[in-house]
């Protein structure tokens, strides 16, 4: 699937939406309109949960929503301002509990954060096709940074490295939940599931599998086969996170 990049849109348009601000500072007064920037945020959130971003199009939401495309236009300027919003409008899902995020130990609230972006990107595999590097400065991603810096908070890290700890953590998680899209995406295309490719590949793996060749790999593989079967993103997760977390732990360390 092709990436889509955040911050396309006009900056300042886009700020506006997100903040529910507009540009000349005060709302018109009036009636309510029939349609909105809410409903077209979430008509274009539902087509992408269940599409996939390369369905998104403004044509496509007007169609979804019963409107002509001009008419969504008169509320989003366009796509780039509209996947914004949505990126934006998806993070206020995270941490319905705050007091989770600030719970415990560093371990614990690092543990909490991890898993609950794991949980999001699972719900809304799209957001993993999105370049952030100009992101959507909206409500809920501020919400997400101040929830998340709080969890690495206290520890007596400079402020830098915070911020890079939570990107880690964070970015880590999106690698690792990627696994999860990549098996859905090749049964998709190809019509079968990985246990039923794995079954079809395995006599002739077996066959032609030289352990003189590759020793290792015919020592280890049949083992992480039979214990890990076509592959377990979640469990890779874990073990990694939990690997992931041990070495902060030693630089957690070094600051006390």
């Amino acid at each position: 699937m092709a990436t889509e990049f955040t911050g396309t849109g006009d900056p300042a348009r886009s700020m506006a939406l997100l903040w529910r601000v507009p540009l000349n500072g005060a709302a018109r007064p009036g009636p309510r309109p029939t349609l909105d920037v809410d409903r077209i945020v979430a008509a274009a959130v539902r087509l992408a949960d269940a599409e996939g971003l390369a369905a998104l199009s403004m044509r496509r939401v007007a169609t979804d929503l019963g409107v002509g495309a001009m008419t969504l236009y008169s509320h989003v300027p366009g796509k780039g301002e509209l996947v914004d919003l949505m990126l934006d409008a998806v993070l206020a899902e995270l941490y319905p509990d705050e007091a989770l995020v600030v719970a415990g130990d560093w371990r614990n609230r690092l543990s909490t954060v991890a898993r609950a972006n794991w949980d999001f990107f699972v719900r809304h595999p799209w957001a993993l096709h999105l370049a952030t590097g100009r992101p959507p400065l909206g409500p809920h991603l501020m919400r997400k940074y101040e929830l998340e810096l709080r969890a690495v908070d206290g520890l007596g890290l400079p402020e830098v490295e915070m911020d890079l700890l939570v990107t880690l953590v964070t970015g880590f998680v999106r690698g690792a939940v990627g696994g999860v899209q990549e098996k859905a995406d090749a049964e998709r295309v190809t019509g079968i599931t990985e246990d039923q490719w794995w079954a079809a590949t395995e006599p002739y793996v077996a066959q032609v599998l030289d352990a003189e060749r590759f020793p290792t790999a015919a020592r280890v593989g049949p083992v992480a086969g039979e214990e890990l079967g076509a592959g377990d993103p979640r469990r890779s997760f874990e073990f990694g996170l939990d690997r992931l977390l041990d070495g902060i732990g030693v630089l957690v360390g070094q600051k006390r």
